[in-house]
């Protein structure tokens, strides 16, 4: 009998299987995985990278329930009016329901080279051999990359086509705080330099300098994978189009995750992908609630910074003061604090006393505080310094942890979890993610839980009970 058939096996394909199951589905599922590997999860690739976890960690446990998964099973085609997916082995599934969660591909630096590795599967994540490292790329991912590379000792060069770092997601200041937190790191910069071409343990400027580079790492970014829905015929823009009901132009064909694209907007982060899953999950099993996703914060995992981005970017002039044409509407206001010496920068914009979009860079408890008040769209306190100094905020980043501090905000672990969880024997980090799921989510807290875990270890060697 014929049930729903999954096409790729990342995240979003995971998480769907186990809503299906946790919703009560019980008919056949069946997941093509183009990677050999198990799924696991790709955000926390450059702890891989910096050799802070190893690969097995990020593993995700088998599906339930009825769900069969096929390793190495690359999707060739598929046949609409017979409902059929065809693999390159010959192999042919038959569907009622298929799934696209295809992903996306890591986007080209702009050369060919087969001594360029790009970031976007467990293979590419192995740490780098000893020697320097040039990463093409100074968004948020390579930016993230060059940072843990350089804080694991290893000689990093970030090249960056523009004039600042990550200018797609932050403004002048917090790009001046990140451009800050990577040289502190030992990551040398250009920036408005691109690399031209990589041989023979040297990567070409565009200006004709050579760099030495045992590897070079491509973070330029990535493109949403359709090729298979590019080849089935249906409609594909950035991503494969898909309405409210996650639907692509065959009703009985859904996508979900990086490869899809919701009302205009193509998928770009974890919490999207969980978010369609889940309501693809209730979808497909009787729900009549459309997919509506939540508001947009954004969490990268930087090494030595914690960074929050909410809403639309809203770039200052460059003395600070509101751009000509931006001065704040009734009911708006501009909160903003910076402190470039100590490497922190916030800015917050408020209609109404709810946060319409904001940046916050260096400030711990100001991270996740906006992130939460933004998210759940509730009025900021009146304290302003208050909220960006972090006394009305509990989330746990650096400095000492009450046991109620939430250490992972992915999965609301707290450090008495995390204490729990290790006086039960977890006593490493990959341990503790599995007893806890911390560090499972966006990853954002392995530099937290690493700490509490060092900080545990102390305690035990020395016989005191944190």
């Amino acid at each position: 009998m014929n049930g729903i058939v999954v096409v790729g096996h990342g995240p979003a394909a995971h998480r769907l299987c186990a809503s299906l199951h946790r919703l009560g589905h019980r008919s056949p599922v069946t997941v093509l995985g183009a990677e050999p590997h198990a799924a696991y999860n790709r955000a926390l690739l450059p702890s891989v990278l910096d050799g802070t976890l190893p690969a097995q960690a990020l593993e995700l446990a088998a599906p339930p329930g009825n769900a069969r998964v096929r390793r190495a099973a690359v999707v060739t085609g598929v046949d609409r009016a017979r409902r059929e997916v065809r693999t390159a082995d010959g192999t042919v599934y038959g569907y009622e329901v298929l799934v696209l969660a295809t992903g996306a591909r890591p986007r080209s630096p702009g050369f060919d080279s087969p001594a360029v590795r790009r970031l976007g599967t467990l293979a590419d994540a192995e740490p780098p051999p000893e020697g320097p490292v040039v990463i093409v790329g100074g968004g948020l991912r390579g930016a993230g990359a060059a940072a843990a590379l350089g804080r694991a000792g290893h000689e990093v060069t970030l090249v960056h086509s523009g004039p600042r770092l990550a200018h797609r997601d932050l403004d002048g200041p917090a790009s001046a705080v990140l451009a800050r937190t990577l040289e502190e790191a030992g990551v040398a910069l250009e920036l408005d330099r691109r690399v031209a071409g990589a041989e023979h343990g040297k990567a070409v400027l565009d200006d004709g300098r050579l760099l030495a580079a045992a590897t070079v790492l491509a973070c330029a970014g990535s493109v949403p994978e359709t090729a298979v829905a590019r080849a089935a015929g249906l409609e594909v823009r950035r991503g494969i189009v898909v309405d409210d009901r996650l639907r692509t132009g065959d009703p009985r064909i859904h996508a979900i995750g990086d490869c899809a694209e919701h009302a205009g907007a193509a998928g770009d982060s974890l919490t999207s992908a969980w978010e369609q899953a889940d309501a693809l999950a209730g979808i497909l099993t009787g729900s009549d609630s459309p997919y509506r996703p939540t508001r947009r914060v954004l969490r990268p995992g930087i090494r030595g910074l914690e960074l929050t981005v909410v809403g639309p970017v809203e770039e200052p002039a460059p003395d600070g003061e509101p751009a000509p044409g931006d001065d704040p509407a009734p009911g708006e206001e501009t909160v903003s604090l910076s402190d470039p010496g100590g490497g922190r920068h916030a800015r917050l914009r408020l209609r109404d006393g709810r946060i319409r979009s904001g940046i916050v860079a260096g400030f711990p408890q100001a991270v996740a505080a906006v992130g939460r008040l933004y998210a759940r769209d509730l009025p900021v306190p009146s304290d302003r310094l208050a909220l960006l100094i972090g006394s009305a905020g509990g989330y746990a980043a650096s400095g000492a942890l009450p046991d109620t501090a939430v250490v992972c905000q992915c999965n609301n672990v707290t450090r008495k979890a995390l204490r729990q969880a290790w006086d039960g024997g977890a006593r490493a980090l990959p341990a503790l993610a599995a007893a806890t799921r911390a560090t499972t989510g966006c990853g954002t807290c392995v530099p937290a839980v690493g700490r509490l875990c060092a900080e545990l270890a102390r305690s035990t060697e020395g016989g005191n009970r944190p």
